[in-house]
């Protein structure tokens, strides 16, 4: 038995409902203990329409010793205001999430699983991150970390995160893509128990690069990362992104990693449609969250569907039994 907290996401969003949702499955199929932050008259407004059953306790601050299986830890409470994006959401988002890592920091979970953020909302509220990856990579001093995306289908990691189009390049530097190796290696090992992880490295360029006639990148940068001894074993490519997935030649490999975000998350979604978990490596806590966002079209409609959800808690509960082993 463990504990795992959940984070309240966007309010605004689908967030609680999703995770009040999951609770009320996991409640029931797993013996574990369950912390949810949130604040009260949301947990007690969208419990009330999802007419929540499971037994609960609500408090100001954890106890020391959890007699319960779920507890809802209060923050401040905050209007509701669905499909809104408000700074007073961003920083009830915030809030959450900084709770829940120093909690984390405490030992007195094993993870953390986040519900959806949204990026404008943090930024309302005055917040400088863009996202839950360099907030806790942040907080954390984390200086080498990556962004993977888990399924049963394919996983995958980006070398560049959420960076424009037109910075790509800038950032795309051998050291950055050795740290992005170092650090996808170690986590299948650790993390996910593959003892001798084999990888797909994408280009960035069409073609990855036609050997230096469509872009030099590929060839100046990528392969010789690629062909350092350490690194030399576990990878391969670079593969031309448009081939690669049309031959479905992730199936061949433990792993994909790919230079910028929507090469590989086109993808990865389409395969996975809702499935999909984010997690984030390099980081001495474990966090993983749902791969989609706040569904602000449905929110306060009650029929997201919470599977992405129940994937990441399964996700967080596999690599925290990996990390003890």
């Amino acid at each position: 038995m463990s504990n795992f907290i959940f984070t309240c996401g966007d309010v605004n969003g689908i967030g609680p409902e999703i995770v009040i949702k999951s609770i009320k499955r996991l409640y029931n199929s797993t013996n574990h203990k369950f912390i949810f932050i949130t604040p009260e008259n949301v947990f007690n407004q969208v419990s009330k329409k999802l007419k929540t059953k499971f037994p609960f306790a609500i408090v100001d601050k954890l106890p020391k010793n959890l007699t319960k299986r779920i507890y809802i830890l209060k923050l401040n409470d905050i209007k509701i205001e669905y499909s809104k994006t408000t700074a007073a959401s961003g920083l009830t988002s915030f809030n959450s999430i900084r709770l829940a890592f120093e909690l984390l920091k405490k030992k007195r979970s094993v993870a953390m699983i986040t519900a959806p953020i949204s990026k404008k909302a943090i930024a309302l509220a005055g917040i400088k991150y863009p996202g839950h990856t360099e907030m806790l990579a942040d907080w954390s001093k984390a200086k080498n970390f990556s962004m993977v995306f888990l399924s049963k289908k394919m996983k995958s990691a980006l070398v560049t995160i959420h960076t424009p189009i037109n910075k790509i390049i800038k950032e795309l530097t051998a050291k950055k893509l050795s740290s992005t190796f170092e650090i996808i290696i170690k986590a299948l090992k650790k993390d996910f128990k593959i003892k001798e992880p084999k990888i797909a490295v994408l280009g960035l360029n069409p073609h990855a690069g036609e050997g230096g006639i469509i872009g030099i990148e590929e060839e100046n940068i990528i392969i010789p990362a690629i062909n350092k001894n350490k690194f030399k074993k576990y990878l391969s490519g670079p593969f031309s992104s448009d081939a690669f997935f049309a031959k479905h030649s992730y199936r061949k490999f433990d792993l994909v990693i790919g230079m910028y975000h929507d090469q590989v998350l086109i993808p990865f979604k389409m395969l996975n449609s809702g499935q999909g978990v984010n997690f984030t490596a390099g980081l001495p806590i474990i966090r993983t969250s749902p791969d989609h966002g706040t569904a602000f079209d449905i929110s306060g409609k009650f029929i997201a569907n919470e599977s992405s959800m129940i994937e990441a808690f399964y996700f967080a509960e596999e690599i925290a039994k990996n990390r003890k082993k």
